[in-house]
């Protein structure tokens, strides 16, 4: 009997994937533009204020923004934070920072003051571009309340021995229709967005378009930060044609043949958003609908104003929707391409047949590295996460030893390719990829002989119980489509019998009763019966640790389940 073959995974080579284009950021906005110039491009809605940009308004708009970043010294490779929510000057100050040859970095607006200190200083950005005010954070007064220095000195003078690279503030205010200031607080280091742009009238265009030509595939493109569930941010440092593959991909995956006017209730500062909103609208001439954050009840207004044809969230916030005092008798008949959307599709009027296979990804390679377009066949993906995409190559190895296993054996899944990150911010290579190169994800699976990845959790959140192994994620994804589940977390609790005994622990929306009993009978008519929670606790928002990406810390939730079922675990003693 001949021997399995190694799990080692080639794509097909990068230059022959179809649909791809410019490989630099700005090329690519200007590659969407030659082709859509005049069609809607973005949309801000409040209320009722409406804004509306072109493509060739967008270019127009990013440009003005490149011209006031290199009169305010941004050279090749200067660091811009973007400390907004989802805005048009987003979008503006992420093409500009492009074009003027510096690399935009994203900063979340759900960061504490302890959290953005780090950022700050991790990032080493000379200039920072923020909006004031969001939901009850004052970003102004939060930063000044890190460096005092802020109110001292001049726009593009400041000196901080705390953020020796900062030198450089612009703040924005609120949008038509909102219930912010429009009129930032200015002065000292702080100028107002309208003065920055000022800043740019006497630099030629000319010398905008010259810099960007300047700028290659691989040059550093942008810089995002994880989230920070088990430890402190990692600073994630993407090429210029990370963003770009990726945009140009997105379409042809999810078989979007025509302009799609897309929405996310999530920030651009998190990767899959900039991704995967940004591709599916402007590779097919449509437009992004913007919400600088998320609220049910608007969103739904906004699907059905603007007949959106896809919406990227998370199950918590379909669940949100779905519990909207709007929702019962909104027109979403406009929706067809909804990832994870089995909730959204049980409204009366939503009436698609899309369904994507399952894909592999994560930030440190510009979200999906893995997976099949959606024409796949499901006899064929099976609930594999799919192969390796255009230039990507993927191994399994030994977590231990990093051999590469047999295919069917299970290990540790590594990738490497064009969306792969630069690196670490403060890493050696070293530190961030193997000596061939790959980057070791940290999540278990197999590869079979046709390749198919079989993604199987974390390797480090994996619940052993009764001999057998249990994804957290294969549970919590049942359960989320429960009727009235927020937020639900699959850990596993210290078991004398079982080795760990699996427990969900569940956030009802605001409102809901939910019964124990119920769930568990939902998710036994799922799944195999060893992966059935024994146990089904509620919880509340507060009793919860929660990141900036909205995602639970586990280990704060495992203490939860345990204390609730009176075990005690390692970590408690």
């Amino acid at each position: 009997m001949q021997d399995p073959s190694p799990s080692l995974v080639h794509g097909i080579p990068l230059a022959e994937e179809p649909g791809q284009g410019a490989q630099t950021i700005g090329g690519y906005l200007r590659e969407v533009v030659a082709r859509y110039g005049p069609r809607e491009a973005l949309v801000m809605g409040k209320g009722e204020h409406r804004l509306s940009w072109s493509y060739d308004d967008l270019l127009a708009r990013s440009i003005v923004v490149a011209r006031a970043l290199i009169a305010s010294g941004v050279a090749r490779d200067s660091r811009v934070g973007i400390l907004m929510t989802n805005r048009p000057e987003f979008l503006a100050a992420l093409f500009g920072t492009a074009l003027a040859g510096g690399v935009p970095v994203a900063l979340s607006t759900f960061s504490t003051p302890s959290e953005m200190d780090y950022l700050l200083k991790a990032s080493q950005i000379s200039l920072l571009l923020f909006e004031q005010h969001v939901l009850k954070k004052d970003f102004h007064a939060m930063i000044a309340g890190l460096e005092p220095a802020i109110s001292e000195g001049t726009p593009g003078g400041l000196t901080s021995r705390a953020y020796p690279f900062l030198r450089h503030l612009v703040a924005l205010g609120g949008v038509a229709g909102g219930a912010e200031p429009l009129e930032p607080a200015t002065g000292a280091a702080v100028e107002s967005w309208d003065a920055f742009l000022a800043r740019g009238k006497d630099i030629p265009e000319a010398l905008v378009l010259a810099r960007a030509d300047t700028v290659m595939p691989n040059d550093i493109g942008g810089i995002f930060f994880s989230s920070g569930t088990t430890s402190l941010p990692k600073g994630i440092v993407h090429a210029q044609r990370a963003f770009t593959v990726q945009w140009w991909r997105w379409p042809r995956n999810f078989g979007m043949m025509e302009p799609v006017r897309a929405w996310t209730g999530n920030g651009f500062f998190w990767s899959g958003n900039v991704s995967m909103v940004l591709g599916s609208a402007f590779t097919t001439g449509g437009a992004v609908v913007l919400q600088r954050y998320f609220e049910a009840e608007e969103a739904i207004e906004l699907i059905e104003r603007e007949r959106l044809a896809f919406i990227n969230g998370r199950p918590h916030q379909w669940a949100r929707l779905q519990a909207a005092s709007n929702w019962a008798d909104a027109d979403l008949s406009s929706l067809r391409f909804i990832p994870r959307g089995e909730l959204i599709w049980e409204h009366p009027t939503v009436d698609t047949d899309w369904r994507v296979p399952q894909a592999f990804g994560c930030t440190e390679t510009m979200t999906i590295c893995t997976g099949f377009t959606v024409e796949t066949p499901p006899e064929f993906y099976l609930d594999s996460c799919g192969a390796p995409f255009a230039g990507n190559i993927l191994k399994i190895v030994d977590p231990l030893t990093g051999a590469i296993v047999p295919r069917g054996t299970k290990g540790e899944m590594c990738i490497k390719g064009p969306t792969l990150m630069m690196g670490y911010l403060g890493k050696t290579p070293e530190e961030c990829f193997d000596a061939q190169g790959f980057f070791c994800t940290g999540d278990g699976g197999y590869v079979d002989e046709e390749g198919r990845f079989f993604w199987q959790g974390r390797l480090t959140d994996m619940i052993k119980t009764g001999g057998a192994n249990v994804s957290p994620l294969e549970v919590d994804d049942v359960v989320c489509r429960f009727h009235g589940v927020k937020r639900t977390q699959t850990v596993g609790v210290p078991d004398d019998l079982l080795g760990e005994m699996v427990v969900t622990c569940i956030v009802p929306v605001d409102g809901a009763v939910l019964n124990e009993a119920e769930i568990v009978a939902f998710v036994k008519a799922e799944i195999a019966s060893f992966k059935v929670p024994r146990r089904v606790l509620f919880f509340t928002d507060e009793d919860y640790a929660v990141t900036g990406n909205e995602k639970v810390k586990s280990s704060v939730v495992r203490e939860l389940a345990a204390k609730a079922l009176g075990v005690v675990t390692a970590t408690a003693n």
